[in-house]
């Protein structure tokens, strides 16, 4: 069985970041590991949450891993809340990373053309560091903005997106891959760029006209769990994609729909099913 470990913060309630990436990844057949940079009460969208930082707990607890002999076959990082820990997220890599370790990068920090309120653009240039010792990662167009200098654009044709990826590339990323793509009227995905074979691929399905907190945590956690699961990219790709959005249209279809996250437990089975048809 395959192991990964994900380092993100954990939100007691609320769909996101690691009360996503632990069920999904499990449900995936990888035994998953978790390394919690702080413990929230509720995710951001909430009024009054509470964040108790663990900055402070991550070389402890990874130190300890190294005196057990703990390895990883991959490694996926999710929201991280300064620049300092950035820093000891890079190094915990370096700890743990052998030839065949895969590293998954979504650095989550921004949407529709802005960082979030709690980042800046030095920021933005700490987590190209990490992007940097990635295998793969997965930003939207507003942090690949940010993360290259290149404009933000809402209207953007393909070539845009190629250059886009290129200049992720350039950073240093194997795999780069866009999410939040769209490449036609009606439809979005995503769009990457294969440095080795110099190759872009990418897959498309529809837009549904709804937005909830967490559903990039999903595609995250999913599309990592199907790169470590050695699916091909295109296989990976539309998995991902088309589990997210029929969480999407599930949650909508529900009476009494909860605003802060979607419902992807009740669509577990499907993303089951869809990793055995690829494997039969």
């Amino acid at each position: 069985m395959k192991r990964i470990l994900t380092i993100q913060d954990i939100s007691c309630f609320g769909k996101c970041s690691l009360t996503v990436a632990l069920p999904l990844l499990s449900v995936m057949g990888i035994e998953t590991v978790i390394l919690p940079t702080a413990v929230l009460s509720t995710h951001t969208l909430f009024k009054g949450f509470t964040c108790k930082d663990l900055s402070d707990q991550l070389e402890p607890i990874t130190n300890h891993w190294k005196q057990e002999g703990i390895t990883f076959d991959a490694i996926y990082t999710g929201y991280l809340g300064t620049e300092e820990e950035i820093d000891t997220v890079i190094g915990i890599i370096e700890t743990f990373r052998n030839k065949n370790t895969l590293v998954f990068v979504d650095p989550a920090m921004g949407d529709n053309g802005r960082l979030y309120p709690a980042f800046d653009e030095h920021y933005a240039r700490k987590n190209a560091d990490l992007c940097a010792v990635a295998d793969i990662v997965d930003p939207n167009i507003t942090e690949a903005s940010f993360l290259t200098g290149l404009p933000y654009k809402e209207i953007y044709t393909e070539d845009y997106i190629k250059e886009m990826l290129l200049a992720l590339a350039d950073i240093g990323t194997k795999t780069p891959i866009l999410t939040g793509v769209s490449l036609s009227d009606g439809k979005t995905g995503a769009m990457g760029y294969d440095t080795k074979k110099r190759e872009f691929f990418h897959y498309q399905n529809d837009r549904i006209p709804a937005s909830y907190h967490g559903t990039g945590d999903v595609f995250s956690s999913v599309l990592a769990g199907a790169f470590v699961l050695d699916l091909d990219r295109k296989d990976a790709l539309r998995i991902a994609a088309d589990y997210t959005a029929l969480t999407i249209e599930e949650t909508l279809k529900k009476p009494g729909t909860p605003w802060y996250g979607v419902d992807f437990e009740s669509t577990i089975p499907v993303l089951i099913d869809a990793l055995k048809q690829i494997r039969l």
